[in-house]
């Protein structure tokens, strides 16, 4: 049973602040360095609002600057702007109201362009990640209105604060940190550059540590594509990356609309398939430093890449779940997605030489992405490469269009061309030819090609083409006892290799030079391949079938032995040499095939 509306009572939420500041502090942020980027972040943001005020009010602004300064036996870290200033009333207003955030009222009020544009912060919780590692925080500050007085705050990370006039002169804040004992490592000029340069290297103002500069201040991805040489590309990547190879090429990303973007992405060179795993797309939000590994908030494949990634709109302090689910987030992936795509297209259909020669660092990444995404697959599917037994580099339609006589929609291919170098020969002297797919990202890639589209691959050793395969009437010729040279041939290995399991046909191949092959279902094989890759054995399941070369001497003269253990050994001869042509020979199995080739060469 319910109550009316009018007879139920109302209310608020009881937040006590004693509960939340601890949370804030200890929460808000992983990682204790994170204030030091704060506290810069709001410098900056102070300094680009004492910007627009300059042009739209026509007051004075000092030389755009930010100063850390360190004292060791005060135990402080100080950070100094020369930004808009604050008045007491302001303070009270943007610090001593938990998340009231002066850029959110700033941008109410002034509505700036692309000055304001920059401003960072949007909660207003940033500046009290300095309570993670001081005791004590003062703010001196003087508004850039002449006659606000210059005022102080002082609190001790309790409820508690006292404020009161100070003597400040310049227009600016100071933020003083009296540094925790267990924190003092932040009173380090080498820790403090560190932190700086790792989060605010790109952001547009000066900073400087006791009177030394430490920041770049304008990255590359601000300036226009068409303004830059490609040497400058290759230098910013050289100095984020110091360590590594030239990269193949890269992508500036630059859009306004439908959201703010920059950066640029490069295409590393990949050593190993299995290095896509290794990435390093770093996230900044207005040139500050947010994140190293952005799986979380881009598609994974994409991390495969390094560069820089500028997203104006998203907050510093927002978690990553957040990004996760946001429709905005999903929009910027779709587009460097996208942007990706057009750039490897471009490449192909402009330079394909040049895209050939860049296809062994690229494959592995780009067949990872079209796995993984479907739009993806769908923009790079016509420009994947294979290499071919021809020598050539082709595409599938390539490879379809030169094969569509001998066998339309069917695709034979290779995994280890030494190791199936006889299969590879049978096709060779028929004129057919196979695709080389040496990764083992291909056995799972193909599998996603077949589920999307009507191709039929084949391993060159899981079945015998008709065209591999000669019509004689030879092979159909009845002797006295009613069977064909074909029945002998079957009968005989039959019985010579019944404890096998092995299934056994008989064809005469074109090639008479090798005297059998065993084959086996491309199904099966990939079955079993997939479940060892989960570290499940499933021994010999799946049959396998020797296919005996009845226009092979070596099988003529099993059927002309004199004796049936002679016999026996051609037979068993036949079926080794056709298994170390599969998949070799080990152990008992290589000691027998020595044994044995001896006894026939010395009988």
């Amino acid at each position: 049973m319910t109550t009316s509306a009018a007879e139920r009572e109302t209310g608020k939420l009881a937040i006590h602040a004693e509960n939340v500041l601890p949370i804030i502090k200890k929460w808000l942020y992983s990682d204790k360095e994170i204030f030091l980027r704060e506290l810069l972040s709001n410098s900056v943001d102070a300094i680009t609002k004492l910007k627009h005020v300059a042009l739209t009010e026509g007051v004075t602004a000092a030389a755009p600057a930010i100063d850390i300064r360190i004292d060791r036996d005060r135990g402080t870290l100080t950070v100094s702007d020369t930004g808009i200033g604050m008045s007491a009333d302001e303070i009270k207003r943007f610090i001593a109201q938990v998340a009231f955030s002066g850029a959110e009222e700033f941008l109410s009020r002034y509505k700036p362009g692309q000055e304001g544009d920059f401003i960072i912060g949007h909660f207003g919780l940033g500046f009290y990640s300095a309570f993670m590692v001081a005791d004590k925080v003062e703010v001196v500050s003087k508004s850039y209105r002449a006659d606000d007085p210059a005022a102080s705050w002082v609190s001790e990370g309790g409820l508690e604060f006292s404020l009161g006039p100070a003597l400040r002169a310049e227009t600016g804040t100071d933020v003083i940190l009296h540094v925790a004992e267990a924190d003092r490592e932040f009173l380090d000029p080498a820790r403090v550059e560190h932190v700086v340069k790792k989060y605010c290297n790109f952001l547009p103002v000066p900073i400087r540590l006791d009177g030394k500069e430490l920041n770049d201040q304008k990255p590359l991805w601000t300036k226009m594509p068409s303004s830059l040489k490609d040497e400058e590309y290759l230098a910013f990547f050289h100095k984020a990356y110091p360590y590594e190879d030239d990269p193949l090429f890269w992508i500036h990303l630059n859009a306004d609309y439908p959201f703010r973007l920059q950066g640029i992405l490069y295409f590393p060179r990949f050593r190993h398939e299995f290095e896509v795993a290794k990435g390093e797309v770093q996230l900044y939000c207005n040139q500050v430093f947010v994140a190293e590994n952005t799986q979380d908030l881009i598609p994974r494949f994409l991390t495969v890449l390094k560069g820089m990634i500028d997203c104006p709109d998203i907050p510093l302090n927002v978690s990553r779940s957040a990004l996760q689910n946001d429709p905005y987030m999903r929009k910027i992936s779709a587009h460097i997605v996208k942007k990706v795509a057009d750039k490897l297209n471009d490449l192909f259909r402009a330079q394909r030489e040049t895209f050939e020669k860049h296809w062994e660092h690229v494959h592995p990444f780009v067949k990872f992405g079209m796995m993984e995404d479907d739009k993806f697959y769908q923009a790079c599917r016509p420009i994947v490469l294979y290499e071919s037994t021809n020598g050539s580099l082709a595409t599938i339609d390539e490879y379809l269009a030169r094969n569509r006589e001998k066998h339309p929609q069917h695709v034979y291919y290779a995994s280890a061309a030494d190791q199936q170098a006889t299969y590879l020969q049978l096709f060779k002297t028929e004129g057919m030819e196979a695709l080389l797919l040496p990764s083992v990202l291909d056995t799972h890639f193909i599998h996603v090609m077949e589920g999307k589209e009507d191709i039929r691959w084949s391993r060159v050793d899981s079945s015998v083409s008709e065209h591999l395969v000669e019509k004689s009437d030879a092979s159909r010729v009845v002797d006295a006892h009613g069977k064909t040279l074909d029945d002998r041939v079957k009968e005989r290995f039959e019985q010579a290799l019944a404890a096998t399991g092995l299934e056994i046909k008989v064809a005469r191949l074109k090639s008479p030079d090798v005297p059998a092959i065993v084959v086996e279902s491309e199904y099966e094989r990939r079955f079993k391949e997939l479940s060892a890759s989960v570290g499940r054995d499933l021994g010999n399941v799946g049959k396998r079938t020797l296919v005996v070369n009845s226009a092979n001497p070596l099988v003529e003269r099993a059927l002309q032995a004199v004796t049936t253990d002679r016999a026996d050994d051609l037979c068993r001869h036949v079926l080794d040499l056709a298994r170390l042509a599969h998949e070799g020979l080990q152990g008992e199995a290589l000691a027998e095939f020595v044994a044995r080739s001896q006894r026939l060469v010395l009988s």
